[in-house]
């Protein structure tokens, strides 16, 4: 383990680690340990137990893609505000991707990144709610970078087979933290609707007829209208009434 300050503005700790079983985990085990900086980093080379939504696995080769989890903290004062930082991640990530000229970029419900219709990157956000009744959240990304190889993931993709050439990893951690943080700021200054606005723009499969399956495995049609405050994915059923649900009660199948 190599423990690093960098980024001088602002310096913020870095924890390097050549393997590890899953990033989240790790920053989640030494925050209960330690009192952490805020946007204390975790990244690393290898994780050999990542986790996606739903307890998915999120598959990476060594050395080739961002791994990396960061600590939050003094940020959601509200439970029924946690969504709000899905916001603000995944459109923070897609802003940095845009500045690389990543082209046909999208966020699918709930937080997963995409491009050319693919899914490019995973962001898993878990919150803890302290003694103090403050909330903490574990904000892990899965971002695929320079991985060209994805056997059996036919709607995987990465930086690389999207543009044709290879990313410095680092860079991309630094700018992606840096653009967190800063839009992190606005949300603390009740900027959250220009982010609503920005994620609904990017919403994959919005307004268009998709097919989804329930909990049940019945599959069933319905258009998407957007997301409401609380996460849930507004849908037009074919009866023309309309439906809320959670992540776990329904999968878009494309």
């Amino acid at each position: 383990m190599l423990i690093v300050n960098t980024y001088k503005n602002p310096p913020m700790k870095l924890i390097k680690l050549d393997a590890i079983d899953s990033t989240n985990d790790f920053l989640k085990g030494l925050s209960q340990k330690e009192n952490l900086e805020n946007y204390t980093v975790v990244t690393t080379k290898s994780q050999t137990k990542g986790k996606g939504q739903m307890g998915s696995n999120w598959a990476s080769e060594d050395n080739k893609n961002l791994i990396t989890s960061i600590l939050i903290k003094n940020t959601i004062i509200n439970i029924n505000e946690i969504f709000n930082l899905n916001i603000v991640v995944a459109v923070s990530i897609v802003q940095v991707l845009n500045d690389l000229k990543i082209t046909n970029l999208n966020i699918k419900w709930p937080n997963d990144i995409m491009a050319e219709n693919k899914k490019i990157a995973g962001i898993l956000i878990e919150n803890s709610i302290k003694e103090n009744g403050k909330i903490e959240s574990i904000v892990g990304i899965g971002l695929n970078v320079n991985q060209t190889n994805f056997d059996n993931l036919p709607k995987a993709s990465s930086l690389k087979n999207v543009m044709h050439q290879d990313f410095d990893i680092d860079t991309l951690l630094e700018n992606i933290v840096i653009k967190i943080e800063n839009n992190i700021e606005k949300l603390k200054n009740n900027e959250i609707d220009s982010f609503w606005n920005e994620y609904e723009n990017y919403l994959f499969k919005k307004g268009k007829p998709t097919l989804f399956e329930d909990a049940n495995q019945q599959r069933f049609m319905g258009i998407i209208n957007g997301v409401n405050r609380n996460g849930q994915l507004e849908v037009l059923l074919e009866d023309d009434s309309v439906n809320f649900f959670e992540v776990k009660e329904i999968m878009m199948i494309y």
